[in-house]
């Protein structure tokens, strides 16, 4: 399931409206009796499902500039909420595969939703 460029809606917002918007966004989450991903985490899950794979441990840390012992353990937190999954690509054994699973999927389906709620009370 890929978010990049599904559903594009254009919006106008000053800059006190974005963090008012990420601020509402953030604490409905907080509130919320789900997981509460550090942005980092949150900034990787995005990129697994909303570019398209595969994806690595290296490609990751590359494109977020940050180290691939950052990433793993990003991963690590994001495997035990079954959010991804690590897999050694059988082509290349010295990469290490990043899967999407179901419950990730459902976990930024309803984050979007949240965001959705929250851009409609601006």
């Amino acid at each position: 399931m890929g978010y990049a460029g599904a559903g594009k809606v254009a919006i106008e917002l000053s800059m006190n409206q974005a963090l008012q918007l990420w601020r509402t966004t953030l604490m409905a989450s907080v509130r919320n009796d789900g997981p509460d991903l550090s942005a980092r985490q949150m900034a990787i899950l995005l990129i697994i499902y909303g570019e398209a794979p595969p994806h690595t441990v290296r490609g990751l840390a590359a494109q977020l500039n940050i180290s691939k012992p950052a990433v793993t353990r990003a991963l690590d937190t994001m495997g035990r909420l079954d959010f991804t999954r690590r897999k050694r690509d059988e082509s290349d054994k010295r990469n290490v595969l990043v899967q999407r699973t179901i419950k990730g999927s459902v976990f930024l389906s309803d984050f979007a939703d949240l965001i959705k709620a929250q851009a409609a009370q601006l």
